[in-house]
């Protein structure tokens, strides 16, 4: 059975900074785009990041574009969220999904499996 564990979310000041990781099992992530989304409180989930397994391409919100970086290892079976200046508007419930598509990577629905979430809030 496939599972994605996220950790590394918890309380920090506005500024501060937060490292997310995803260890995945039961799937080799170097064939799969891998990404991050998030879903605050009475608000729809929405994309944060992505890694495409082809080329190791990246993509962001334009939100975080500049604070926040997606990696992969793919030697470890994990992938990384590193969260800089982070803002009260940053805090909500982050996801981890694995998806074998190389297009439509921002969107939810290309996505095959998903992590429980780990949350974030970040105080102003």
């Amino acid at each position: 059975q496939v599972q994605l564990v996220e950790s590394g979310g918890g309380l920090v000041q506005a500024g501060g900074s937060l490292r997310l990781s995803c260890v995945v099992s039961q799937l080799t992530i170097s064939s799969y785009s891998m990404g991050w989304f998030r879903q605050a409180p009475g608000k729809e989930r929405e994309f944060v990041a992505a890694i495409k397994w082809s080329g190791g391409v990246t993509l962001y919100q334009d939100s975080v574009k500049g604070r926040f970086t997606i990696s992969r290892d793919n030697a470890k079976n994990a992938v990384y969220l590193q969260m800089n200046s982070l803002k009260a508007e940053d805090t909500a419930v982050y996801y981890c999904a694995a998806s074998k598509r190389v297009i439509g990577v921002r969107s939810g629905s290309s996505y095959d499996y998903w992590g429980q979430g780990t949350q974030v809030t970040v105080s102003s």
